[in-house]
């Protein structure tokens, strides 16, 4: 327990420099950094180191990608398409060279996998970057809290009153009441967070239904994204898909929740764009 909480603070010593300095280019080369040793932690997981011609290409993406989408591309649609068809023909050249060795089965799972890590982490720095500095600098930020809330008092509301087991093949400790617990504070988090932002900065318009809503859809999403990942791993029999977080395992282990709520929350930033609703920070 100690040295997990030693990780968690020195943790947050590095994330909050790296929050605070997001408008500069501190944020894309995090997420770029992030993102390959999250691939390498997949990839090794699944055996998929071994393919040089797969693993490297899908590096370069994750790295070149969060640079190209906040500098030089500004429709990050493009962006992710032209990654997404660059990386699938390279996956299809790789199978039709390497005859028996590389199945097209082995084609959707790591497709799947590199597909999922480098839009989920690329999706931060998209909210972030969602129509100006003014909206995103708050929004993004949600990504952190409804994972983070939903994973803390999940596990605290378990344990208190935890009895009736949520799903025991792929997570024995988690229980309904833990998953319940996590998302009423979760969205009670995130009104908060309307409050707070209101008070820190009176000039923008919060939308408190929409953030109670938004609560309840990201701690299920959270809580989903946390699940997949222990899927992935009992299938393939490891207990942590790394160390680079002593008691906590490695990026994957780490960031589990936090790549599916910043695909939801980037899925209801781009939705609520296109109809003009206030979330924080006024108009999209």
């Amino acid at each position: 327990m100690l040295k997990r909480i030693i990780t968690s603070i020195v943790s947050i010593c590095i994330l909050v420099p790296i929050l605070i300095f997001a408008d500069t280019a501190v944020l894309p080369i995090a997420v770029s950094v992030i993102t390959c040793i999250a691939l390498y932690e997949m990839y090794k997981c699944i055996g998929a180191m071994k393919y040089l011609g797969i693993y490297l290409p899908a590096f370069l993406i994750a790295a070149a990608l969060p640079f190209v989408q906040r500098y030089i591309i500004v429709c990050f649609e493009a962006v992710v398409l032209a990654s997404v068809a660059i990386y699938l023909i390279n996956l299809f050249t790789y199978c039709l060279m390497s005859g028996e060795e590389f199945k097209f089965a082995d084609i959707s799972q790591i497709f799947t996998v590199t597909l999922y890590i480098i839009l989920a982490f690329n999706a931060i720095l998209y909210v972030h970057d969602l129509d100006g500095i003014q909206n995103g600098k708050y929004i993004y930020l949600l990504i952190f809290v409804g994972a983070w809330i939903t994973d803390i008092f999940a596990y605290f509301c378990g344990m208190l009153f935890g009895k009736h087991k949520l799903i025991p093949k792929v997570s024995p400790k988690k229980t309904v009441e833990g998953s319940i617990g996590g998302i009423i504070f979760c969205m009670i988090a995130f009104v908060a967070f309307g409050f707070i932002i209101k008070v820190i900065d009176p000039s923008v318009e919060i939308n408190y239904v929409i953030l109670l809503v938004s609560g309840l859809l990201i701690s299920v999403v959270s809580q989903i994204g946390d699940l997949t990942m222990s899927v992935i791993k009992r299938q393939y029999g490891i207990k942590d898909y790394g160390k680079i977080f002593p008691g906590h395992g490695g990026v994957l282990d780490r960031f589990d929740s936090i790549l599916s709520v910043a695909m939801l929350l980037a899925a209801i930033c781009a939705y609520f764009s296109s109809i003009d609703i206030v979330i924080i920070g006024g108009m999209f």
